[in-house]
């Protein structure tokens, strides 16, 4: 239907309006950030790929988990550097539509396979008899799937609602395109039920997910209790998880409330800095600490750094 098709063709961000004046200082720090984050996350998902002794269950959801953290940051982090570069930061009606959709998929994804995680130590923690008949093959392909594609058919859902609005302004207060910025553009607030209610759905959805990890943890600290073995095996593989989970969930709900009820007499600094710290601090520290805490994955990377600087000798 052409009456419904957005008259907007291009957005103009102004989340970099009051900065411009340090760009040579924000985009050698981007860029850096940005380097640091893909070589933590490479090198993680190329050390278990490489080592077939890591070619199980908890590795290969770490190597999903990193390569989402990848994907998430790409569709952020060139588009960022190209404005810190440009005097104008434009982006395309089909584009600003894209980057929500990466952003969005990227966080729901997060949520998605620290909930796969978590089910995969409850079943290695409580049921360890059970737990390569559980966590076969074919099941851990699943979850994987269940992880990428649910949030892509949610996400995709509320992305393609949102390309039906008739928008009345091109102007997005924001470094990046959000779909919730989006709708906030929409001629008409009655148009808007529809997204409003999907949204919600999505939201209880995720909710959901936070309330089963949160009832796996408490079978596995339960299990842990009266097992010294089993608490051993806590803290060197759930921890890290755990920690994974608090610095998603602090920094995705940082920005979730200030999207829907911040001030707009912030400063746009710290504006800025509450709309990307989920994109600069878990891509950089889930790696970290997965690399530091896994025993596996630390001796096989501190093994190569060591081999290599025998090598250079």
């Amino acid at each position: 239907m052409m009456h419904n098709v957005s008259h907007v063709r291009l957005f103009f961000l102004s989340g970099l309006s009051e900065t411009m004046n340090y760009r040579v200082a924000l985009f050698s720090l981007t860029l850096l950030c940005y380097c640091f984050i893909v070589l933590v996350n490479v090198a993680l998902i190329v050390t278990i790929i490489l080592d077939k002794n890591m070619h199980e269950p908890m590795y290969i959801l770490l190597c999903t988990f990193c390569m989402n953290g990848l994907y998430g940051t790409t569709g952020f982090y060139p588009k960022i550097l190209w404005d810190l570069l440009s005097p104008v930061h434009v982006i395309s009606y089909t584009g600003c539509l894209v980057q929500a959709l990466v952003m969005y998929l990227f966080a729901c994804s997060d949520m998605s396979i620290l909930a796969v995680m978590a089910y995969d130590r409850y079943v290695a923690i409580c049921q360890p008899l059970e737990y390569h008949s559980i966590m076969s093959k074919q099941r851990l392909l699943l979850l994987v799937c269940f992880s990428l594609l649910t949030p892509f058919c949610i996400v995709g859902t509320n992305i393609i609602l949102t390309s039906r609005l008739k928008l009345c302004s091109p102007y997005i207060d924001r470094l990046y395109c959000m779909n919730w910025v989006i709708v906030k553009l929409a001629c008409f607030p009655a148009d808007t039920i529809v997204n409003n209610i999907v949204a919600f759905i999505t939201i209880i959805i995720y909710v959901f997910h936070g309330f089963f990890i949160f009832c796996s943890y408490v079978y596995v600290i339960k299990t842990c209790v009266n097992s010294l073995e089993n608490r051993a095996k806590f803290m060197q593989t759930c921890v890290p998880h755990l920690t994974s989970l608090l610095i998603f969930l602090v920094t995705i709900l940082f920005d979730i409330m200030h999207i829907r009820f911040g001030s707009s007499e912030l400063p746009q600094a710290l504006d800025n800095f509450i709309a990307i710290e989920y994109l600069v601090i878990p891509p950089i520290m889930n790696p970290l600490i997965y690399g530091f805490k896994l025993t596996k994955i630390r001796n096989r990377i501190l093994g190569g750094i060591t081999f290599k600087i025998k090598v250079l000798r």
